[in-house]
């Protein structure tokens, strides 16, 4: 069981339906209780698929010249 958060001292976003009820990623570790919430942009351009693509093409482009480099 989660014990309760006070969240009185965290500020709360700008208003919008859509962060009536914002997704929370809750995992106790320990002692302590981290609550990760999400929120997603209204003005960008890019969208969650292809947020992916362009991370892993980073990473592979990084690791191949960490290769490269022979580190």
């Amino acid at each position: 069981m989660i014990p309760a958060i006070d969240t009185a001292s965290v500020p709360a976003p700008e208003h919008t339906a859509a962060q009536e009820n914002p997704p929370a990623l809750i995992k106790k570790i320990g002692g302590m209780t981290y609550i990760v919430r999400v929120h997603f942009s209204t003005t960008s351009k890019e969208t969650f698929s292809d947020k992916v693509k362009r991370l892993l093409r980073n990473e592979v482009r990084q690791l191949m010249e960490q290769e490269a480099a022979g580190e």
